[in-house]
């Protein structure tokens, strides 16, 4: 049975915990270094969650629909490389930007090809295409970044308002945008009823593989917007960016209260995983934590999002059992 909530932003308590999570791992970094809390860092940490929050809107969207995708750091890199080569051989921003947009839709419906037709795991099926994306990223740039001199490129990359960068913008406005369709649309209410039983909502009338497929189109394109704007902010293309974009976007999400067997979350607990994850992600940089402690300290906070994850299901499964023994 799926699990829409009508308001994202209503406090229920697993959103109160993850408020008192962040205020912990605040209080923790600037314990451990009194900058963390600078309003310089806080427009970093924003502009380093503007790419992961892209793609975990995306992940919403799919993990309630009861799917998954491990191609977006993948795509994101593409994007970029992409983007890069347009501008580099003279075509303007705009159709530079709709040509590597299109190629990330491309990606999206061939994840949901092999998703639908040849009915392969999501898990699988994405981690093909992340290693395909990853290849062609490569192969395109012939495995050296591509630097970028176009003047729109760099406006996009390095243009503020209100002292906020550009990219922070963008992704608030998705979110807004992916949120308002999510709990407030037809389409979002059939999300989460494939996500809560795919043979009941085919029953229903819906159409289960028209659903995933425009799910995955929707990531494709975010990712697209990600990995240009990633590009743009370093000045160049590179095949080797955003490995693991995947790994941060999903632990955001579970944490955010999204459960992995689909069917229940919503956007406003993404947005507080959002944050969770990248001020973790930050902190353990600031304090210098070494890079390998912190890949160890990823997975432990992604088993705890799992494991809490685990703990919200059996709870929901409980007051559901324990709902029809009233009704017997």
């Amino acid at each position: 049975m799926s699990t829409n909530n009508k308001n994202p932003l209503r406090l229920s308590g697993d959103k109160l915990v993850l408020l008192a999570a962040i205020a912990v791992v605040f209080a923790l970094f600037t314990a451990l270094n009194k900058n963390f809390l600078s309003v310089t860092n806080m427009i970093n940490i924003l502009i380093a969650a503007s790419l992961v929050g892209l793609v975990a809107i995306g992940h919403t969207y799919l993990i309630i629909a009861g799917q998954n995708d491990l191609s977006p750091g993948s795509l994101a890199a593409f994007s970029g490389v992409m983007a890069a080569l347009l501008a580099g051989k003279g075509i303007s921003f705009g159709p530079a930007v709709i040509l590597t947009i299109a190629c990330g839709i491309l990606i999206g419906c061939f994840n949901a090809f092999m998703v639908n037709r040849i009915h392969l795991e999501a898990f699988i099926a994405t981690l093909v295409t992340q290693s395909i994306v990853r290849g062609f990223a490569y192969i395109i740039c012939g495995g050296k970044p591509i630097s970028i001199s176009n003047r729109s490129f760099i406006i996009l990359g390095k243009a503020r308002i209100a002292n906020i960068p550009l990219s922070v913008w963008i992704m608030m406005l998705c979110i807004i945008v992916f949120g308002i369709i999510l709990a407030r649309t037809k389409f979002g209410r059939s999300v989460y009823a494939i996500g809560g039983s795919m043979d009941a909502a085919r029953l229903a009338g819906l159409n289960p593989k028209r659903i995933i497929t425009i799910c995955y189109i929707m990531m494709g394109i975010l990712c697209s917007i990600g990995g240009i704007i990633f590009a743009a902010r370093m000045n160049s293309g590179q095949p080797a960016a955003n490995v693991n974009l995947e790994f941060d976007a999903i632990t955001a999400v579970i944490l955010g209260g999204v459960s992995f067997v689909g069917g229940v979350g919503d956007m406003g607990g993404t947005i507080l995983g959002i944050i969770l994850i990248q001020a973790f992600n930050t902190g353990l940089t600031m304090v210098n934590v070494p890079t390998f402690w912190q890949y160890v300290a990823k997975g432990g906070l992604l088993l705890f999002a799992l494991t809490t994850d685990y703990i919200r299901k059996q709870r929901r499964e409980k007051e559901l059992l324990e709902a029809s023994m009233k009704n017997l």
